[in-house]
């Protein structure tokens, strides 16, 4: 990989982040979740249940949640396979929750034990995954820290069937310019500020502010996924642009 990556407002060598933002997520490992209900006031998890809703996972399915973290989203779509499989029967959903960051994968085993659901440490630019494995492929709040997003986008399109279904839901570019400004008072002030109140890691939540605003807005994304393969691509903004829910399919 030639050139830099992205970190915050950095620029920095590409095999350098994977370090920097494995530091991140190990310091805010055990507080991820509770740190995301108060930046966010609870409303993240109104976009993760539409995000589950949109998927509406199958029994019998297997589904790559990349970047899954402490499992919250694997948990909506084991729980909501199996409530599918009640009604009309079927194999058991095979979630596979993939993250880089042990420490988040940890946290997220020690919270319950969900049988449809198997861990593991990975990359999302190589996919521990065979081709064409997977019935869909989500990633949350995740793919602006990878060091290269596209190569990420086509790992997704590798380990997809055909007709496979690819949901990215990511923070992104607010529709007006009132709400940006708004937005971005609030990012740089209160959830650094919250970061060091809560979690002690003022730093940690400084560079994922920056990283938001790093990443690319909601069309530039819609093209990048075109260009990894992805055919009917969309995207729908949740809270203004806020945050954004892209998706494609493996056609």
């Amino acid at each position: 990989m030639t050139g830099s990556a992205t970190f915050g407002f950095r620029d920095v060598e590409p095999d350098e982040k994977p370090r920097l933002v494995r530091g991140v997520f190990d310091s805010v490992a055990k507080r991820y979740d509770l740190m995301n209900d108060l930046m966010s006031a609870g409303v993240h998890r109104l976009w993760k249940d539409a995000v589950a809703a949109r998927l509406n996972p199958q029994p019998g399915e297997t589904i790559v949640d990349c970047a899954g973290g402490t499992g919250d989203m694997a948990r909506r779509f084991a729980r909501m396979a199996r409530r599918a499989q009640e009604r009309r029967g079927g194999d058991d959903a095979k979630v596979f929750v993939i993250d880089y960051n042990a420490e988040m994968i940890a946290a997220g085993r020690e919270r319950d034990f969900v049988p449809e659901i198997a861990w593991a440490v990975g990359d999302a630019q190589r996919l521990p995954l065979p081709d064409r494995c997977a019935d869909a492929y989500v990633i949350s709040f995740g793919i602006r820290n990878v060091t290269d997003i596209s190569q990420a986008l086509r790992e997704a399109r590798r380990v997809l069937k055909p007709g496979g279904r690819f949901l990215c839901l990511e923070f992104s570019r607010p529709a007006t310019e009132a709400l940006r400004k708004a937005y971005d008072a609030y990012s740089f002030k209160v959830i650094p500020a919250i970061g060091e109140m809560v979690a002690k890691d003022r730093a940690s939540y400084q560079y994922l502010v920056e990283s938001i605003r790093r990443f690319p807005d909601q069309r530039t994304f819609a093209a990048m996924m075109g260009e990894a393969g992805f055919k009917k691509v969309s995207f729908t903004n949740f809270t203004g642009g806020v945050a954004a829910l892209h998706q494609g399919w493996a056609i």
